[in-house]
């Protein structure tokens, strides 16, 4: 039986359904009988060769009539008497050599070769299913919550891996043996097409097989990386678990660790109590710096819950600045304490002293004048002895130890001047005694002037009257609780003026020369250091008390939601200067305490740094607008109430400001007593910097007024300075001329210097209400530096000076409000220019051009290629000053113009 499929062709993998003449008997009707099932959809006809002898074909012929009725319907079946009836239905090279072909087949190796596909295609099923059911099995698992059932799991989910990625090794390799047995096979002979349709058959499958192995892979690496990831969140969460309890009981420890305390055993007691638990905190707070530490490698790895760690890093670190705070305040409170009631403890033995000397001189001794004198010499020792405090008053002692003055110490305080003022009055009584007993012997009597029992405290140096303009800052910006100019309604200026007289941190010296050069500048070094660190915990505690707050949920209630993302605006870098101060500059100043002469270069050495404050004063506009916006949120009247400010938050906004007009005062002092002194130098540096540093801050924040130029600002370099000044403009070819200036009006003109250019801006009116008006600077006009030349002196006036533009095609008449003003532009407009002419010497000297040279002509004789020009009309010096008598024949005869030229 040979089953033809479509197109009437015979395929050799087909004939296991054949039936061979002498053996149709046996299998040839139930093989016929499968064919449908075997070939669906591929047979069109049946060709039935019948065997020669007669019995063979007699139990045939019975077959077909038994069961013709089953094929007939399902498909058309010929019956052949001969081979040759065959060949007119199959090629003989479709036919093997026994039915007369040319085929070359075994039959047995095609059913070993088939059997072997059947079974490699079998078992890719079998491990496609199982890598999905492994699959769904993780998928579909519960991550436990303990960290050794995550282990465990994780053990058990990589050995089941491993089983499965060897019985993917193990068919893969039976594939790739099946395959090249099919290869080789194919090589032999080529006609044999059933044998390349199996080689693409297995490589079809092996292509399937390492796909399932790629993507079990990669779900596997992910689900494992995921489960080592929560294993990993799951060990972080119960350290920092741990890590808040051991924090939450220090605080409570430090909570119930009081500071009112009325002994000075007791304050000694609480202190030592205090020194352990800030051991104690300490070992806690580097384990929690560890632990943050860890969080942020988590946070670096890409970890699924990268947000949740940085949170828990945050709390930590919250923790551990809120608990360091706290316990550095007790601790000062309580050293304040300790310190008073030394004090008190000295006052009340001197006075206890001063009773037993009174109670142990014995009168009979006073009868004689040198008994009396030298009882007067033993109470007059006596009261040079008093302590300092005593000289002050209650009410003084009360504000200088007004954090941690309390109901007891207040008492205490009241029995100690009490104390004092009975023993003092006993004392002057027995002085007046001893006084007539000694004046009794001596004539004539001669009248003392009594000797002051408090002298006046001598004021600082800071707080005198030549210092008064020292202590003011003009800003141009807008800053609360201040009032504008009333010279000009439309000019508002914000003054930052420091009253160190309020500050007890002040360190009150002497101005009368009873102190050393050495000794004053150890008072204006500790008045420094000890202002820096007030300054430091007012930074902190606004930090902490309203910016860390924002984030505090039992307060989210009263925080409008648009300050959530604003907190930047409204803070500026403050966290930045608190971290620069600090943890660097306080430790710098505190050094240099026994040496002040070394500050300069501390201020020299962070000048960079202090750059910073720029940021925040450019900032500032913005941070008073939202302030005034939400000054009176419930938020931020609550965070007041818990910190106990008597100043609302934006007083200590202003802090920065105020600190950095203060350096610059104390730099002053410091340079004064350290004349001719090691450091002299460095101070000088020290205090140009930070005076520099104040006019650049200034001259910033007009610079971000300035509207309606299309570059970008920040090409045009830095701005060196800015002003308003009166203009006068004239074009070479226009009808004006120099010499008719004087009929027009001037311009007023604010000008910015750059680096790289001058800007001519118009001043425009302030926009807003009130407290919310600004001032804006509308550009009109660029010069490019490498194209301007200057006059120094303009004839008719002092003040005035010209800027002239690609030689003298524009010429700009400039009139200074002050001759000083006009001075310090000149001197700026000529370093540039200097600076430009040595840039392009070089240049021309690089590329082996000729130097520039500088000859001397008339100024209507300038070049067009001339790139930098100064005039002056000082003819004898060369100095570029402007000359006193500006009207004479001489001055007018000798004016001239120096030009430098380079082609």
């Amino acid at each position: 039986m040979f089953p033809i499929g479509r197109a009437g062709t015979f395929r050799p993998a087909e004939m296991a359904s054949r039936t061979m003449g002498d053996c149709f008997y046996r299998r040839g009707i139930p093989k016929m009988r499968r064919s449908p099932a075997s070939f669906p959809g591929n047979l069109h006809l049946v060709l039935v060769l019948r065997p020669t002898s007669f019995f063979h074909r007699t139990v045939t012929d019975i077959g077909f009539r038994f069961s013709q009725e089953d094929f007939m319907l399902k498909m058309p079946v010929v019956m052949l008497s001969s081979v040759t009836d065959l060949l007119r239905y199959i090629d003989e090279n479709q036919l093997t050599s026994e039915f007369g072909g040319t085929l070359d087949y075994c039959h047995s190796d095609w059913i070993v070769l088939r059997t072997a596909i059947e079974s490699f295609a079998v078992t890719v099923k079998d491990i496609a299913q199982m890598l999905q059911g492994f699959g769904t099995e993780l998928a579909e698992t519960e991550l436990p919550d303990e960290g050794k059932a995550i282990e465990s799991l994780l053990e058990s989910h990589t050995g089941k891996y491993r089983k499965l990625k060897d019985a993917i090794r193990s068919v893969s390799k039976e594939g790739r043996h099946l395959l090249l047995s099919l290869e080789t096979s194919g090589k032999e002979d080529d006609s044999q097409w059933d044998v390349k349709l199996d080689w693409e058959t297995v490589q079809r499958l092996l292509a399937q097989l390492r796909d399932m192995e790629s993507a079990f892979d990669g779900f596997f690496e992910k689900h494992h990386l995921k489960l080592h990831q929560y294993l990993q969140l799951l060990r972080y969460e119960q350290s920092f678990q741990e890590m808040e309890l051991c924090l939450d009981h220090l605080m409570a420890q430090e909570r119930e660790l009081t500071t009112s305390v009325d002994t000075e055993a007791q304050t000694e007691q609480a202190l030592k109590r205090l020194d352990g638990l800030e051991s104690n905190a300490q070992e806690v707070m580097t384990r929690a710096q560890i632990i943050i530490l860890h969080g942020h490698q988590l946070s670096a790895g890409h970890h699924y819950a990268m947000a949740l760690i940085m949170q828990r890093c945050n709390e930590l670190r919250h923790y551990c600045d809120t608990l360091n705070a706290a316990l550095k305040t007790k601790h000062t409170r309580l050293l304040q304490t300790h310190q008073l009631l030394l004090c008190l403890g000295q006052a009340q033995t001197w006075c206890d002293d001063g009773a037993y000397l009174l109670a142990n001189q014995l009168v009979d001794k006073f009868q004689s004048k040198d008994g009396a004198q030298a009882a007067l010499r033993d109470i007059e020792g006596f009261l040079d002895g008093a302590p300092s405090m005593l000289s002050s008053g209650p009410d003084v002692l009360a504000i200088e130890y007004e954090a941690v003055i309390t109901s007891q110490l207040q008492a205490k305080i009241g029995e100690t001047f009490e104390k004092h003022a009975a023993v003092q009055q006993m004392i002057q009584n027995r002085q007046a005694s001893l006084r007539k007993l000694a004046d009794k012997h001596v004539r004539p009597v001669q009248l003392v002037a009594p000797r002051p029992e408090n002298p006046p405290r001598s004021k600082s140096p800071l707080f005198s009257p030549k210092h008064g303009d020292g202590l003011k800052f003009t800003f141009d910006l807008s800053l609360p609780g201040k009032r504008t100019s009333r010279k000009s309604p439309n000019t508002r200026k914000i003054e930052v003026i420091h009253d160190y007289q309020e500050s007890r941190s002040c360190v009150s010296y002497s101005l009368e020369g009873e102190d050393s050069p050495d000794l004053l500048k150890r008072h204006v070094m500790r008045e420094l250091i000890e202002t820096e660190r007030i300054y430091v915990e007012e930074l902190l505690a606004v930090l902490l008390g309203y910016r860390a707050e924002m984030d505090n949920p039992a307060l989210s209630g009263l925080l409008p939601p648009i300050l959530r993302s604003k907190r930047d605006i409204l803070f500026g870098n403050m966290p930045e200067i608190y971290n620069f101060h600090s943890r660097v500059f306080l430790q710098d100043l505190e050094g240099c305490l026994e040496a002040p002469e070394g500050v300069g270069a501390c201020f020299l050495e962070r000048k960079e740094s202090f750059q910073m404050y720029e940021c925040y004063c450019q900032n500032k506009p913005r941070s008073e607008a939202l302030w005034r916006q939400f000054s009176d949120c419930s938020f931020f009247q609550e965070c007041q109430k818990k910190l106990e400010h008597k100043l609302g938050l934006d007083s200590y906004l202003l802090k920065p400001i105020q600190r950095l007009t203060k350096y610059q005062l104390l730099l002053k002092e410091l340079l004064k007593y350290s004349t001719d002194c090691e450091g002299t130098s460095e101070l000088q540096g020290a205090l140009t910097a930070m005076l520099d540093l104040l006019k650049s801050v200034n001259d910033s924040m007009h610079q971000i007024a300035i509207t309606g130029y299309e570059g970008e600002i920040c090409e045009l370099g830095r701005v060196l300075m800015q002003g308003s000044f009166s203009v006068w403009i004239s074009h070479k070819r226009g009808p004006t001329r120099m010499k008719e200036l004087a009929r027009f009006k001037p311009m007023q003109r604010h000008l910015f210097l750059y680096e790289r250019a001058l800007l001519f801006c118009k001043k425009r009116e302030e926009h807003g209400d009130g407290c919310d008006k600004t001032p804006s600077y509308s550009f009109k006009h660029c010069l490019k530096m490498t194209a301007v030349g200057i006059t120094e002196n303009v004839k008719g006036d002092v003040k005035k000076f010209e800027i002239w533009y690609s030689g003298r095609e524009e010429v700009y008449v400039v009139q200074a409000p002050t001759l000083e003003v006009k001075m310090a532009w000149l001197n700026e407009l000529r370093r540039i220019l200097t600076n430009q002419q040595k840039m392009l010497r070089d240049e021309a000297y690089q590329h082996g051009q000729m130097v520039g040279h500088v000859p001397l002509s008339p100024p209507h004789s300038e070049s067009k290629q001339q790139r930098a020009s100064v005039s002056s009309e000082d003819t004898e010096s060369g100095r570029s000053s402007p000359d006193p008598q500006p009207h004479s024949p001489k001055h007018q005869h000798n004016r001239r113009t120096v030009q430098v030229h380079f082609d």
